[in-house]
């Protein structure tokens, strides 16, 4: 048996694949259901002004991006995408929702230019 190191990051990204769903499943219904906005648009630990008021945009995020990824883990596990559709997938989404958190937390944590006193 030859060793292929393309199966092992296939295998690597697969299973990767369940703890991103469950951490951003979980993030989701912390913010959501149990209105916790303790990690609602962090910037070096801190949060916004107005956690809440970005809270809705972050939850839809998270909430987004694990169904996605839970859809894919059980499309690969019943055999209904092959390798090119279902790693395509899960590197967009997984793309996807970093950039769209980073785009949040900017917009929640604007420049301020101002002198500080």
């Amino acid at each position: 048996m030859v060793f292929d190191i393309s199966v092992a990051m296939t295998w690597v990204l697969f299973i990767a694949l369940f703890p991103i769903t469950f951490f951003w499943l979980r993030r989701a219904w912390r913010i959501a259901v149990k209105r916790d906005f303790s990690e609602v648009a962090l910037k070096r630990g801190m949060l916004p002004d107005k956690p809440e008021k970005y809270a809705p945009y972050v939850a839809a995020i998270n909430l987004l991006g694990g169904v996605i990824v839970a859809v894919v883990i059980l499309c690969v596990l019943t055999a209904q995408f092959d390798y090119a559709t279902w790693s395509a997938t899960a590197g967009v989404t997984i793309w996807s929702k970093l950039m769209a958190d980073f785009i949040i937390r900017r917009h929640a944590h604007p420049f301020n230019f101002k002198k500080k006193t």
